[in-house]
């Protein structure tokens, strides 16, 4: 299931026979793979609401066995959890726990980014430059007010789409502005080749 979300496979067909085949292993899978099968589910986003909610419970269950990188990954599933209502109330001490995995990642703004804030800032167009929003997600530039963001997309947002020769989003990219979007932010891409 990873690799077909990180390649940006958007068949709600085969993720839900994946998720389907995932569930009868449940109980066999490590964290990692675990990790990477929630987060490929939410990347998908056309898992059926039962199978969500039998990963979420999964994850409880062994919550105590995941690294930092894992944590990260699940973040975004659990953000996704939330948008999709199936986590309510309160954050938990486990979601603080994913918040803060998830924020360890240092930003390193690309020259490129760099240049799209100044010519933004040129043409009058106020804006806050590497700004993080409540729920951890780090926006290239952004109108926090307006809820509105630019991310300037460099090569390794994309993959090539070998059957139409062009490219497209990574799974991660569409993940992220999917959940961006699912937040209420308006979200507006600069690809690397223009």
């Amino acid at each position: 299931a990873w690799a077909f979300a990180t390649a940006g496979v958007t068949s709600p067909d085969l993720f839900e026979a994946l998720a389907a085949e995932a569930l009868e292993r449940l109980d066999d899978l490590n964290p990692q793979n675990l990790a990477n099968a929630a987060w490929a589910f939410a990347c998908a986003g056309s898992v059926s609401r039962p199978r969500l909610a039998a990963t979420r419970d999964r994850v409880l269950a062994v919550m105590d066995t995941f690294d930092g990188i894992q944590l990260s990954q699940l973040y975004q599933f659990w953000v996704y959890l939330r948008l999709e209502r199936l986590c309510r109330g309160p954050p938990t001490p486990f979601e603080d726990k994913l918040r803060r995995a998830y924020g360890t990642v240092p930003s390193r703004p690309s020259h490129l980014q760099r240049d799209v804030a100044d010519a933004l800032s040129q043409l009058g167009w106020t804006h806050d430059f590497e700004f993080v929003t409540d729920e951890g997600f780090s926006l290239d530039i952004a109108r926090p007010a307006a809820k509105c963001c630019v991310e300037v997309d460099g090569p390794f947002h994309y993959l090539t789409d070998t059957d139409h020769n062009r490219l497209v989003h990574s799974g991660a990219t569409r993940l992220k502005t999917r959940l961006l979007q699912g937040l209420g932010w308006t979200v507006a891409r600069v690809p690397f080749y223009e």
